[in-house]
């Protein structure tokens, strides 16, 4: 017992300088890439969803098909497309067009917003790449996922998508998860909004917390002196003694950012009244659909594959380039992670068998 005890303190130690080599490369890497200022260059990765569905089911029908079934089923299918095919250019004709003009396209874009709406600049750089090619007749569908952050920063993330609808495109906002707050402000602009049955939609406010140490350092005899010019250049303050006026002037402040947010949402989903929906509650799918914070209760993954009969679906991934001493740097993130996971696993097993 005295034995495995030991080991597992060596062992510890071991992994111990292990972790602690990779994060000081890690560090090093990083250090040595934070004084250079350059703009994060990328490119945008284009997949056609259209194939990946066509792949999935034919691999499923070779597997559980016997030969003639599988051969019985592609002359079906072949004859099927035939006709199809044959009816468009019928279409088109008469329509005086080309059947690839006529064509409808769905743009697929992920957004996952932190409280800097960080995605924000990958959102900018599809969004002007689908404008160069979208027409009305193009569909942009938006997988969203959110609970909110900065007014500003997601201000601007909602003016992205305030572009695709200044242009005329039809545009669909996917809620799997959450949409609230700046989330939601985002959400609201679409022409349709789909969310998942047990998704978080609303929280329609406007909230601030700001901790305060001045009864600390004055118990300390600590002075901390704040100098503004201007009567309300500081509203509210960390350190220093927060008087009524000051957190009066600041309420005020969060009540007028308020009527901007609900002034915005009802904008553009002018049915749904702001009285009961503007009061930083959160409701799931369902309710949510009641109060007419979205249009239906669907999946983005049952939305794409349904759209996928009737157009061409690519979706955009941004993909940014590193230099080599980034990559580095994130290889040794990702070895220090898993380092820490193993080691965490092996101590846990150790811990476990000692006990």
């Amino acid at each position: 017992m005295e034995f495995i005890s030991q080991y597992g303190i060596f062992l510890a130690k071991a992994i111990t300088i292990v972790v602690a080599l990779i994060v000081t490369v890690g560090s090093i890497v990083a250090a040595g890439q934070r004084h250079k200022k350059h703009e994060k260059q990328g490119y945008v990765e284009i997949t056609n969803l259209n194939d990946k569905y066509d792949g999935m089911a034919q691999a499923l029908r070779m597997s559980v098909l016997s030969d003639d079934e599988y051969k019985a089923f592609n002359k079906v299918e072949k004859k099927a497309k035939k006709a199809k095919d044959k009816e468009a250019k019928k279409q088109s004709k008469q329509a005086g067009e080309s059947a690839e003009a006529i064509k409808t396209r769905v743009f697929v874009i992920d957004f996952v917003g932190d409280i800097r709406a960080s995605a924000c600049a990958p959102l900018a750089e599809q969004v002007t790449t689908v404008l160069t090619q979208a027409t009305a007749h193009d569909e942009i569908v938006v997988r969203l996922e959110s609970a909110g952050g900065m007014v500003h920063s997601y201000g601007l993330a909602a003016s992205q998508l305030q572009r695709i609808r200044d242009k005329g495109i039809p545009l669909t906002v996917c809620v799997d998860k959450v949409a609230a707050s700046g989330g939601y402000m985002m959400a609201c602009i679409a022409n349709k909004v789909l969310s998942a049955p047990f998704a978080v939609l609303g929280s329609i406010g406007v909230v601030a917390q700001i901790p305060n140490v001045h009864r600390l350092l004055k118990k300390n005899d600590i002075d901390y002196d704040t100098l503004t010019a201007g009567e309300y250049k500081r509203t509210m303050t960390v350190f220093g003694e927060n008087t009524d006026k000051g957190r009066q002037k600041f309420q005020q402040e969060l009540e007028d950012t308020h009527e901007l947010f609900k002034a915005f949402v009802s904008r553009h989903r002018p049915a749904m009244d702001m009285a009961v929906i503007a009061t930083g509650e959160t409701w799931f799918g369902q309710k949510a659909l009641e109060k007419l914070l979205v249009d239906a209760i669907q999946t983005s993954d049952d939305y794409l594959y349904e759209r996928h009969h009737t157009a061409q679906v690519y979706q955009l991934r941004w993909i940014e380039k590193h230099s080599v001493a980034e990559r580095l740097g994130l290889a040794a993130e990702m070895a220090f992670e898993r380092v820490a996971i193993r080691s965490l696993d092996r101590l846990t097993d150790t811990n476990s068998f000692l006990r």
